[in-house]
């Protein structure tokens, strides 16, 4: 075996016990945790909380809303004038920023849910510990010394 094989196969053998270590698990957990909460999140942004803006503004669409940098833009859609040249998509960047604000509370009221829950358990009083067994005895030995 030669010092290139060696070194390969502690390389390897390092890295599986740090891929292993609780941490690196834990993180990888959070991480397709967050990515599917992030799906709802979007999701009650864009399904539930755009509609009822959209509604109360009048059916506004503020993703669509743009000021051409070039003469050659004369389309009325964002799409069709990105095609057409330089835009300034402000409304897109008011809806990200709009949706970035919302999820960024949802998030809040979420953590500091659990954070509550954690407080919950934390301030509840442990059960008292069961006393040893010499405890019981002398306990047993004191009670019937006092019935006699």
């Amino acid at each position: 075996m030669n010092a290139v094989d060696e070194k390969g196969r502690r390389m390897l053998k390092e890295f599986r016990e740090f891929a292993m270590k609780g941490n690196v698990v834990d993180l990888a957990v959070g991480v397709i945790i967050g990515a599917a909460f992030g799906a709802i999140v979007n999701s009650l942004v864009g399904d539930v909380i755009m509609p009822m803006i959209g509604a109360v503004t009048g059916g506004l669409d503020f993703s669509n809303y743009f000021t051409p940098l070039s003469k050659a833009v004369t389309a009325t859609n964002l799409a069709d004038a990105k095609k057409q040249g330089a835009v300034l998509a402000w409304g897109n960047f008011l809806t990200l920023t709009l949706n970035f604000i919302i999820i960024a509370f949802v998030l809040f009221l979420v953590i500091r849910a659990i954070n509550t829950l954690k407080r919950k358990e934390e301030a509840a009083p442990a059960a008292p510990p069961k006393p040893s067994a010499e405890v019981e005895v002398l306990t047993e030995i004191r009670d019937l010394l006092k019935k006699s």
